[in-house]
């Protein structure tokens, strides 16, 4: 058993919390992230918008999140194993992860159009 195994479970949450604040310091798209998904659950909360629907929004941000902080994480892995060298398939691996976050991304948009509008226009209805 390695020693990161006998760590205790109050020190998971110690690392869980540097580790997020390590993605917030460093990635300045987590930071835009987070600015945005706070202003869109205020709106939602200003709009009325029900419990549901804001439990949908909130799973949307948290997948483009998620995203982001796994591509952050590769990111810095391969970085670190390639010693910041340019390699076609560390390249891949990159754009790739990227492209789950534009994924994420549009599908989190798509949720809040198909919510946000019908609420807004309702709202000043």
């Amino acid at each position: 058993m390695s020693k990161f195994k006998t760590q205790g479970f109050s020190r998971t949450f110690k690392n869980a919390r540097k580790g997020l604040r390590i993605v917030l310091k460093s990635e300045r798209n987590i930071r835009i992230h987070f600015m945005a998904a706070t202003l869109v659950l205020l709106l939602g909360v200003v709009i009325g918008l029900s419990v549901v629907k804001l439990c949908m929004v909130l799973f949307a941000i948290s997948m483009v999140v998620v995203t982001e902080m796994l591509n952050s994480a590769i990111e810095f892995s391969l970085d670190a194993v390639f010693h910041n060298r340019y390699s076609t398939l560390v390249g891949m691996a990159k754009d790739i992860s990227a492209g789950a976050v534009m994924f994420a991304t549009f599908v989190a948009i798509v949720i809040g159009v198909m919510i946000f509008v019908p609420a807004i226009l309702a709202y000043f209805a």
